[in-house]
């Protein structure tokens, strides 16, 4: 048997997340599907981990199993050629039979826009969050900085998540404004919890309208608790962009 990894980019906006669901269309539904049809098998991905509904992905990394003998660069384009446009594997290459895309993984690299202007935008309106009050990115910056290192994030966690640890080490943050008024907000840690990074941008959001200090999100983050938070910022401005092994 080989082991496959592949890397796959794809609009979440009209799938039920990432995992695969009984009822629902997923991305990791369509994948085994197209890829079983090629190599004539039963396919079960591993994913690096779930994305939600709405949520996109320009990195995803996922590896299969498969007895297939067809080369790496016939299967990449084989599959592609049957994929829905919204779903594409931008690299398939073979790797050694323990690799898991899950626990082998670094760390993750999220990426999230808000459009902030006064009036919406017809063509970021699936990509980005649309903020119509100035935001102060001075402050957002300031505030997020205090994310970097090892924090217990359940003020920034699902409420009902069933995750116990909530201990997480974030690596990098950034955030930049561009002239189109897209600010976009990067996150990368060696985990992240459930709604984590919306409910951070959520609560940075705040910082940025003058309703929060850059003081007050590191009081959030230290009380852990969940209701002292901002809201979830919607799915559709969410990425994830990469992840590292």
């Amino acid at each position: 048997m080989r082991n496959l990894k592949i890397i796959v980019e794809y609009d979440g906006t009209g799938y039920h997340g990432w995992q695969w669901q009984p009822d629902n269309i997923t991305v990791q539904q369509i994948l085994e599907d197209k890829i079983g049809t090629i190599t004539r098998e039963k396919i079960r991905l591993i994913g690096s981990g779930r994305t939600d509904a709405g949520v996109h992905a320009i990195g995803q990394v996922a590896n299969f199993k498969t007895g297939t003998k067809i080369g790496e660069r016939s299967l990449l384009r084989g599959i592609n050629s049957l994929l829905p446009g919204d779903v594409v594997i931008k690299d398939l290459v073979e790797v050694d039979e323990k690799f898991h895309a899950r626990y082998d993984a670094k760390s993750k690299l999220y990426l999230y826009q808000i459009f902030n202007s006064s009036v919406p935008s017809a063509l970021y309106r699936n990509y980005s969050w649309f903020v119509y009050t100035p935001l102060d990115v001075d402050n957002m910056r300031t505030a997020a900085l205090e994310l970097i290192g090892s924090h217990n994030f359940s003020s920034f966690c699902a409420a009902n998540s069933d995750t116990t640890d909530h201990v997480r080490k974030t690596i990098d943050v950034s955030i930049h404004q561009e002239k189109d008024g897209i600010i976009r907000f990067s996150i990368e840690a060696d985990g992240f919890l459930r709604y984590m990074v919306r409910n951070i941008v959520g609560t940075l959001v705040n910082v940025g309208r003058g309703e929060l200090s850059p003081s007050g999100f590191l009081d959030i983050m230290e009380a852990k608790d969940r209701n002292m938070a901002g809201v979830t910022a919607p799915p559709q401005g969410l990425f994830l962009k990469e992840v590292r092994y």
